[in-house]
């Protein structure tokens, strides 16, 4: 078994403010879906990778106090960085090293989730 992780829904209140907050982060644009009658936006991933996705849902909020999701910003972690709170995220650890695993920021997002943005 390749990854643990095979697929994460990250729960947000404004689909459409979340895509472009994490369109920005992320610096590959996203687009809203169709799916079994409900929209979702897909984060970016490669055929059979780890996936996952924007949603909204009546049930469940989003929030900073579930697990800390780790997004792929290889490379590009300073630039990810800065248009966090440009996007209505808030920085709550700035890159810092993880070593030997790489560098981390520890943000929240538009919606008030708690992510990680990762670089190796």
């Amino acid at each position: 078994m390749a990854n643990q992780v095979v697929w994460v829904d990250i729960v947000v209140a404004d689909l459409e403010r979340a895509v472009r907050f994490y369109s920005a982060v992320l610096g590959t644009p996203l687009a809203t879906h169709e799916l079994q009658g409900m929209t979702v936006a897909f984060l970016p991933s490669e055929s059979g990778d780890v996936g996952g996705c924007l949603v909204t849902s009546e049930k469940e909020k989003p929030g900073a106090q579930g697990p800390l999701i780790y997004l792929n910003c290889n490379g590009r972690l300073e630039a990810a960085v800065a248009e966090v709170e440009k996007h209505g995220g808030k920085i709550l650890k700035p890159a810092h090293s993880i070593a030997p695993h790489g560098n981390r920021a520890v943000i929240l997002d538009s919606e008030g989730n708690r992510v990680a943005l990762h670089s190796r």
